[in-house]
């Protein structure tokens, strides 16, 4: 079946887990039969953006040739999923706009879990003053306002946070809902109730 092409946008800072919940949603779409690509932020650079900097205009520009390398997939009816930090709001809104169909996914993590986990310990150059112009640090993030989605990857577990993404697309109608659904409908509601009364969405 031919569905819908979209562009699912993952954005946050530097570690907060964007490829990681990026591929594990790319195989629970895979699994469900439909195409995807995923444009990692970090494997651009080195292709699509080899020679960039990290200036605003560096990074404006790089966040654009991801922006339309997904907005050419999403008009051939493939999922595109974008990780990238995309600090910028105004380029993220641009991209929105240009594309249509895209849905934005708020990778929220505090600094402070962030400079602790350091997988790549680039927090730790950054805060030496080692690199320049580190999101985060010494260059803004700007979180979204309206995200279709917000993850928690300092309190949810990858699977809570990919469910809640799955969950959300269903509900959008970008993807047709699980066909072994383990809840009816009623109980997903009344589990997404008690998640919420719990703080949880």
């Amino acid at each position: 079946m031919e569905h819908k092409g979209f562009t699912l946008w993952f954005t946050g800072l530097s570690g907060a887990g964007k490829t990681t919940l990026a591929r594990e949603v790319e195989k629970r779409l895979r699994a469900r039969g439909l195409k995807v690509e995923v444009l990692d932020g970090d494997v651009v650079r080195t292709h699509l953006s080899k020679g960039l900097g990290f200036s605003k205009e560096d990074r404006d520009t790089n966040i654009r040739r991801i922006g339309f390398v997904c907005k050419l997939l999403t008009r051939n009816n493939v999922i595109a999923i974008g990780a990238a930090i995309s600090p910028y709001r105004a380029i993220r809104d641009e991209l929105r706009a240009d594309i249509g169909d895209f849905v934005e996914v708020y990778v929220d993590c505090p600094l402070e879990v962030l400079i602790e986990r350091d997988v790549k310990g680039l927090y730790k150059k950054a805060l030496a003053g080692e690199i320049q112009n580190f999101t985060g640090v010494d260059d803004p993030y700007e979180p979204p306002l309206n995200p279709e989605v917000v993850v928690r990857s300092d309190i949810e577990t990858v699977e809570q946070s990919v469910t809640k993404i799955m969950n959300k697309l269903e509900e959008l109608g970008y993807i047709p809902p699980a066909a072994d659904s383990v809840y009816s409908k009623e109980e997903a509601e009344a589990v997404e109730e008690r998640l919420r009364a719990l703080g949880y969405m």
